[in-house]
């Protein structure tokens, strides 16, 4: 790092010559290496006692002239568990590493409020708070909450899971201390619309709320959430699992600004807020409906969103091709749409046709459960000339003569998955010579591919990924629910695709009233099964973001 050899010094290692001649190391791996190995470099120091001359260990520290600027940069190179290693050094790098450190995730246990002045103290940086408490202890509460806000006045982001504890008054208190506050989280709290309130009637540059689990909301009585001084800055609500999520409509209606709207798993009809919120002039961008009671009614009425780009529509049974038909027609910037039509076939031929007619910009689409013709197919491999990434699951009408269509036409196409469908390896063959782009093709759970067509696919394409498991089980679940995270802090822009789950056997002694039952539990049980199998398309999100640790980087 620039320190001129000395006469003292011993040979350099040889193992410092390997690292330059290894390519495979990391840059986070080389910067962890030099940062142990040199500051305990050992060197011989000769004295003379008694005529005689004894070699006496030294110690130099290599990192002495490193400004406390550069080592904090250098510490941002590291994981949480190696800066915490490193802060074990010296207190110099203890003082570094803590002022340096800018996310921190505590257990916010009761008993942590004593704690909290020093930890604070040594981490008083911090911008990006993360407080769990799990279910069975209790949390901190307000005191603790307020503690906090004082020692973090710069915090920009806050996520509260399970901190039952915590009342409308905390949340005043941190609304109040902590004014450059943009990103607010929280699940499984109980400070219901008061809490909330108190947060947004001080937050002036508040721009993503995301709630799950809201407790004390399920009273009739509860007051409406207002918008509050955030009415200017929020671009985005994320509501989840909600039982009164409607108390939301003043909120979403009165943000001006408001960009991405999420509503995931929440009981009750959003056909009237989503009319409401697209009757005005609106910035809405993106849209995801996720097992929730929609219809086509509040489907068409997005058709106002003149702006709108990416729209997730996933197990919504009421919406049919009618309210895709309008969309398709009027929402002319769409990019990016998830239709998972949870095999009701209420969306189908019509409204595809649609969407390859009006959607020359969409680069991504994701069909679950949907059954399309080689038509419509057709359509959108032909007009839509932009598909970058493709997803085909669960569908009985997708076979041989569809893929190779899409081979054929689609010349952009970059990634594609194709999950549970009747495809054999004639179909995946066509990936030989078509689709010049593609990098990257996942075939799932289609019983008619084989291994091996995937090794000649990949000796014919020497540059493309080719991934088939085509020896899982079954019965495996496929969904195109997101990740179970709250406003997607992280965030993946590509959702994870599972699989759908295939209705249960029936048996078949049972009377006509089971039946339907059976059915009926398996189609509309929105709250229903977790276990839910990640697809591949995690990865392939635009912008890798790094997974958030129980540490801090």
């Amino acid at each position: 790092m620039g320190q001129s050899s000395s006469t003292h010094a011993p040979p350099r290692s040889t193992h410092r010559h390997h690292h330059h001649r290894s390519s495979s190391f990391s840059t986070r791996s080389d910067i962890f290496s030099f940062i142990h190995s040199k500051p305990n470099t050992s060197i011989q120091t000769p004295i003379i006692i008694s005529d005689q001359i004894i070699p006496i260990p030294t110690t130099i520290d290599y990192t002495s002239e490193i400004p406390d600027e550069c080592l904090a940069l250098i510490f941002q190179f590291l994981t949480s568990t190696d800066r915490k290693h490193c802060s074990l050094v010296s207190s110099r790098w203890l003082l570094v590493e803590g002022q340096s450190r800018h996310r921190l995730a505590l257990n916010a246990q009761a008993d942590v409020l004593p704690l909290i002045p020093s930890i604070f103290s040594r981490f008083d940086s911090v911008t990006k708070l993360a407080l769990r408490c799990d279910r069975r202890s209790v949390s901190v509460g307000d005191e603790g909450l307020l503690l906090i806000s004082q020692r973090c006045p710069n915090l920009t982001r806050l996520k509260l899971r399970g901190c039952r504890e915590v009342s409308a008054v905390g949340m005043s208190s941190v609304a109040k201390n902590c004014r450059f506050l943009k990103k607010f989280s929280c699940g499984s709290c109980m400070f219901g619309a008061k809490g909330i309130n108190a947060l947004l009637e001080n937050s002036y540059s508040l721009e993503e709320l995301s709630v799950k689990r809201l407790r004390d909301v399920n009273d009739g009585s509860a007051e409406p959430i207002g918008v509050g001084a955030a009415a200017n800055s929020l671009k985005s609500v994320c509501l989840k699992e909600l039982y009164n999520g409607q108390l939301f409509g003043s909120l979403i209606c009165g943000a001006k600004r408001l960009k991405t709207l999420k509503l995931l798993r929440c009981l009750g009809d959003w056909d009237r807020l989503l009319t409401e919120v697209t009757d005005s002039d609106n910035c809405l961008v993106e849209v995801h409906l996720d097992r929730v009671q929609v219809s086509d009614v509040g489907l068409s009425s997005l058709s106002n969103c003149s702006k709108l780009e990416i729209l997730h529509i996933v197990k919504t049974p009421e919406c049919t091709n009618v309210g895709v038909v309008a969309v398709a027609e009027h929402c002319r910037y769409l990019r990016k749409l998830h239709i998972d039509g949870w095999r009701t076939n209420r969306i189908g031929n019509e409204g595809l046709l649609a969407i390859a007619k009006h959607s020359a910009n969409l680069q991504e689409l994701v069909l679950i459960g949907v059954n399309p013709n080689g038509i419509s197919l057709e359509a959108i491999a032909t007009n839509c000339q932009k598909l970058e990434r493709l997803a085909l699951c669960g569908s009985e009408t997708i076979a041989d003569v569809e893929i190779s269509c899409i081979a054929s036409k689609c010349v952009a196409l970059k990634k594609l998955c194709i999950k549970g469908c009747p495809v054999s390896d004639e179909g995946i063959e066509a990936f030989a010579w078509g689709c010049p782009k593609l990098v990257k093709i996942k075939v799932k759970k289609c019983k008619n591919v084989t291994c091996e067509v995937g090794d000649w696919l990949r000796a014919r394409r020497g540059s493309l990924v080719v991934n088939l498991d085509v020896c899982e089980v079954e019965t495996e679940a496929v969904d195109a629910s997101a990740s179970d995270g709250g406003v997607q802090e992280d965030a993946v822009e590509f959702p994870p695709i599972v699989s759908q789950p295939n209705p249960p056997p029936i048996r078949s002694n049972s009377t006509g009233s089971s039946r339907r039952t059976s059915i009926f539990k398996t189609r509309f049980g929105f709250l229903g099964g977790r276990g839910l199998v990640p697809c591949t398309f995690r990865r392939w999100s635009n912008g890798n973001s790094s997974s958030n640790s129980n540490g801090s980087s």
